[in-house]
């Protein structure tokens, strides 16, 4: 046991409006929320705002963008790289006849989408990095193949796919190219949806 007596330290006069029992380091600068508290559950603990299941369509578009960055890498046989994308984990919970039609779609349709892509990208399609071009293949396919997915989804999809997978800011790269598409491939889609707002 220690013979020293540990110096008192007085403390610093209350903030203005707090309590005497509070001190000065209790007080947070920021303003009180005026946001009732969520009461708690059944079990007293409180509410906790659960992150939504994701689709089968949003899985099928993640399993195949994965297939679609093999094969921007490498070039291997889409028959191969099918096969690999089959064996991932959580491949039984996606839509499969979207992931067929994705993968092997944009790989056949490569020219073609790059060709939409390049009036829209600010560098060849050869310059960017494989996600976001794999992210915009797949958004161009959708909006050219998939008419019952709202030109808003598409792009939407696309820009969540971006923000999993792609660098910091490069769901904002993708956003600006879909939209530009979106007003190429489904114009009259687009227009309404325009005509509808104002």
């Amino acid at each position: 046991m220690s013979d020293t007596v540990e110096p008192k330290i007085e403390a610093a006069p209350a903030a203005v409006g707090a309590p005497a029992d509070v001190s000065p380091a209790d007080v947070s600068p920021a303003a009180p929320s005026n946001k009732p508290a969520k009461p708690p559950g059944k079990s007293g603990k409180p509410f906790v705002k659960r992150p939504q299941a994701k689709s089968s369509r949003r899985r099928s578009r993640e399993i195949a963008l994965q297939g679609l960055y093999e094969w921007l890498l490498g070039g291997g046989d889409p028959k191969v790289i099918d096969a690999h994308m089959r064996e991932q984990e959580g491949f039984d919970k996606c839509d499969s006849a979207h992931f067929d039609a994705l993968l092997h779609g944009c790989i056949a349709e490569a020219s073609a989408i790059d060709a939409v892509l390049a009036k829209h990208v600010d560098r060849k399609t050869t310059q960017l990095s494989p996600i976001e071009h794999g992210v915009l293949m797949i958004g161009v396919y959708e909006l050219t193949h998939c008419i019952d997915i709202p030109y808003k989804v598409a792009i939407n999809e696309g820009v969540e796919l971006a923000k999993s997978f792609g660098g910091t800011d490069g769901h904002k790269y993708v956003n600006g190219v879909l939209d530009k598409a979106a007003v190429e491939l489904r114009s009259v889609e687009v227009e309404a949806s325009r005509a509808a707002r104002r």
